[in-house]
């Protein structure tokens, strides 16, 4: 008999693996796309929007199978999908193969997205969510490392190589996560009685319900919708910033790709050391200053995208890069544990794919703003404007803590027991 991974290592190794997997194709992607193929801003941005769009519309459809079926099934699915999306992609460098590669990314997203987060919460009943979110995070920074190196060794050789490899990889974890990742403590959303439909649009409609009677999640997903629109148009047009608005310095007879797995590396290393102080802090802190953190996290985000888009400056516009990929990092993991905590396990990943499928709209409205935006006018322009789209996460951010404090005193609470309300409520 084949023995289980516990559920704890296998989502570290998820984490790193993904990460690893991703940054492989990550890192020389747009040079592929902007040297390669050579697609403008408007058509850098429309591959993502592409890809959002399909996000949008099979998330639901697909977290509710996760949430019926079985979360193992779905993230096995997802791999599989993304990894022949990524082998497409990397196989024939025509803008047409890089839509259709998105859209099977875009599908395979939607059925790790939610699946993934609520399989790990409903098999650890026994840790603290945000720990292992924090390490799942520390995990993925040291996987991206490693994928960032290899794909720069490689990439160097061929730039559509390391595409083609982690498409193939990905479809090898999807086998080995077949055989290795347990689930024992997985029950279906929807009563046995009735049909695949009507299972379906139970989870569904429960979900709902349940979203509208808790404000403070409505507040969350308002923040996922923000960072959508933001999102998009930042994400696809800063490597052609660097390559069309500053000077890269030379490197000998190393190609530019060289030069983001340098900015990419340096970028994790400091990320992961931030984060490994941040889970230090965070043990001592109580979940409202944990929560406070993200407010200076996000304003320190918005200013940093403002230096970045509007110096010209080689050393201002890198310095602003890491420290947006440090806060937005930052941001994440704690963003994910307070989410979670409000939910419950029956209707979880559908849920978490309605957070899914508002940060998909949010790129689906904004990105082709911003690209239109960024072709007419510049791309300086136009990754300004994200980070005015960012703003109002701040507000909203704000509110919710206020929001806390103003609930836990009518509910009678000291003020010892307040973090009680992010809990609870």
């Amino acid at each position: 008999m084949i023995t289980k991974i516990s559920a704890y290592k296998t989502y570290l190794l998820f984490s790193g693996a993904m990460s690893l997997l991703f940054w492989l194709v990550f890192t020389v992607t747009m040079v592929y796309h902007i040297e390669v193929i050579h697609l403008n801003p408007l058509q850098l941005i429309l591959v993502g929007t592409t890809m959002e769009t399909a996000c949008f519309l099979f998330e639901i459809p697909t977290s509710i199978v996760a949430d019926i079926y079985s979360r193992k099934l779905s993230v096995i699915i997802g791999l599989v999908l993304i990894g022949l999306g990524f082998t497409l992609e990397g196989s024939i460098p025509k803008f047409a193969a890089v839509l259709a590669s998105q859209i099977l990314w875009g599908i395979g997203h939607t059925f790790i997205s939610g699946a993934i987060d609520a399989w790990i919460a409903g098999e650890n009943k026994t840790r603290d969510l945000g720990q292992i979110y924090l390490e799942g995070a520390q995990a993925s920074q040291i996987g991206s490392v490693i994928g960032i190196i290899l794909s720069t060794i490689i990439g160097n050789f061929s730039i559509r190589l390391p595409i083609i490899l982690s498409g193939c990889l990905f479809v090898v974890f999807a086998l080995f996560l077949a055989v290795y990742m347990p689930e024992y403590n997985f029950r279906t959303s929807a009563p046995e009685e009735l049909n695949t439909f009507g299972k379906m649009m139970h989870t569904f409609k429960s979900s709902l319900s349940f979203i509208k009677s808790k404000p403070i999640i409505i507040m969350l997903l308002a923040v996922t919708l923000f960072y959508g629109l933001s999102s998009e148009g930042y994400d696809r047009l800063t490597t052609v910033h660097f390559l069309k608005d500053t000077v890269l310095p030379k490197l000998g007879n190393l190609q530019a790709v060289t030069w983001f797995g340098i900015f990419n590396i340096a970028g994790m290393i400091l990320s992961a050391t931030t984060m490994q102080l941040i889970i230090k802090k965070l043990e001592k802190n109580n979940k409202i200053q944990r929560y406070a953190m993200l407010v200076t996290t996000n304003i320190f985000t918005v200013l940093c995208m403002l230096l970045f888009a509007l110096t010209r400056n080689f050393g201002l516009m890198l310095a602003a890069y890491l420290s947006i990929n440090i806060f937005r990092n930052i941001n994440e993991p704690i963003y994910n544990a307070w989410l979670n905590s409000h939910l419950e396990d029956n209707a979880r990943a559908t849920v978490l794919s309605v957070n899914g499928q508002l940060n998909s709209l949010g790129q689906i409205l904004g990105g082709p703003i911003i690209g239109i935006i960024a072709t007419k006018v510049s791309i300086s322009i136009g990754i300004a404007c994200t980070s005015l789209l960012l703003t109002p996460v701040i507000g909203i951010y704000i509110l919710s803590i206020l929001k806390g404090r103003k609930e836990t005193k009518n509910n009678g609470k000291s003020s010892r027991g307040g973090d009680d309300i992010y809990e609870n409520n």
